[in-house]
């Protein structure tokens, strides 16, 4: 992958910096397991990530732990060497109460930067892709800023994992955004850590709130808030009487969570603000508009529990996300569509390439409808392809599905195995020599597959 040439873009002559058999654009929760996994099967692969850490969601929009699908089995390989890695890194991501992935943002970076160099990804930090050069339905090359000036990457196939669609708008790829009956998107978060906090102090507050509230512990230890939801939570009357004395604003208080770090002592990953649905997360104006106004809500939130709940009497503003906490943005219309009804039907398919129950959960618009212990639907390999561009996947929260299906689908396991079988597809495109949109995912051999049925 060594620069051969220039091209000619915008009447400018720009380098071919990288050539590759697999270019995937953005390091995100499904990004490095794609870039992984075409890198493991065969393909000389880079990956582009905007930021200074892979992981996205996970290492930059400090969202952690990350959510169950709710179904036995649903783990795909990567998943399962990452909580392996992580375990040996002194981690245990699984606590057997809540089920949830509890992980420490900087040791996974660390264990995604490791497990990419491993299969022999060139990783290519602090750059901005900004644009691509389509011809005969396939991008030939993606046009990336970086410290450089503007660079050229070629490949053969190329995997957006941008959570927004970017690539896949840039190329011509149709797309929808928000809720079909109102426009919002979901409301964002801003996330940050504070540290100081004792936890076994605050443990027995919980409990003196209500002893059979709280069912997780430290280590692995959640408080939370959530109002206009049907479950009452304790908390609710400390928070809206911050709000009568002026202490916090009505928005500050619509949603409040906590979850424990594990290896940092004394941490907590604070789920909150939640962004008023005003903002748009598909505005460049709005999201920065959206930072300012959720720093001064971290703030405010801050000060709150500092003053008013026992065990963060000596804690503080540790970290700050160094992204916004997007649920859902721009998703593409692929060649199959997901709806509502695949969930509620349970639908499977035969190109499935994942599965997940985790609940409708479209923050400001509709929360709940569980699925019956055992029960699941799958997602197809056609939700992750278009018929605009026969050489482009989408894998991560961006793939082809109603708003409120998207609800459901975009927790982080899930988007791990999308990418997952991203990965695998590109490098089955290069052995075979078809379109990754010509693939028929039912027809290839199950080795390939992460997801097995």
């Amino acid at each position: 992958m060594q620069a051969v040439k220039y091209i000619n873009y915008s009447k400018k002559d720009i380098p071919v910096l990288f050539e590759a058999d697999c270019c995937v654009c953005g390091g995100g929760t499904a990004g490095v397991p794609a870039a992984v996994m075409a890198a493991r099967g065969g393909s000389g692969t880079i990956i582009v990530e905007k930021g200074v850490s892979v992981g996205g969601a996970q290492t930059r929009a400090l969202v952690l732990p990350f959510m169950p699908t709710f179904v036995e089995g649903s783990d795909t390989p990567i998943i399962t060497e990452i909580k392996k890695r992580m375990l040996d890194e002194g981690i245990d991501m699984d606590d057997k109460v809540t089920a949830f992935g509890w992980f420490n943002p900087e040791k996974i970076a660390y264990i995604y930067d490791k497990m990419l160099q491993e299969a022999g990804v060139k990783i290519l930090y602090n750059a901005d892709l900004i644009d691509a050069v389509t011809e005969d339905k396939k991008i030939r090359y993606v046009i990336v800023n970086t410290i450089e000036g503007l660079v050229a990457i070629k490949a053969g196939v190329f995997i957006d994992c941008t959570g927004d669609a970017v690539l896949a708008r840039i190329s011509g790829v149709k797309t929808e955004k928000g809720f079909e009956k109102t426009g919002n998107n979901q409301p964002m978060s801003f996330r940050f850590e504070m540290g100081g906090i004792d936890l076994d102090r605050l443990y027995e507050y919980t409990r003196s709130i209500n002893d059979n509230w709280c069912a997780t512990k430290p280590p692995y230890f959640e408080i939370a808030l959530a109002r206009h939801r049907d479950i009452k939570y304790p908390l609710e009357p400390l928070f809206v009487a911050g709000f009568e004395r002026g202490e916090l604003t009505e928005e500050d208080i619509e949603y409040f969570q906590a979850f424990t770090i594990t290896g940092k002592p004394g941490c907590m990953s604070m789920n909150c603000p939640e962004i008023p649905v005003k903002f748009k997360a598909t505005r460049a104006a709005d999201l920065s508009d959206a930072i300012v106004y959720a720093r001064s809500m971290i703030h405010r939130i801050s000060k709150f529990v500092i003053k008013n709940i026992p065990g963060f009497e000596k804690a503080y503003i540790s970290r700050e996300a160094s992204m916004i906490g997007a649920r859902e943005s721009f998703r593409i219309v692929g060649k199959y569509q997901m709806t509502e009804n695949d969930y509620h039907e349970r639908r499977k398919f035969d190109d499935a390439v994942a599965k997940t129950a985790w609940y409708i959960d479209a923050h400001g618009e509709k929360v709940g409808e569980y699925l019956a212990k055992g029960e699941y639907y799958e997602i197809p390999y056609r939700a992750l392809i278009t018929n605009e561009i026969d050489n482009l996947i989408v894998a991560g929260r961006c793939i082809s599905a109603t708003f409120i299906l998207q609800a459901s689908m975009r927790i982080q396991p899930t988007c791990m195995s999308l990418g997952e079988a991203a990965g695998a597809a590109a490098a089955y495109s290069k052995k075979r020599g078809i379109a990754v949109n010509a693939i028929e995912w039912d027809k290839v051999e199950n080795d390939i597959k992460a997801y097995k049925k």
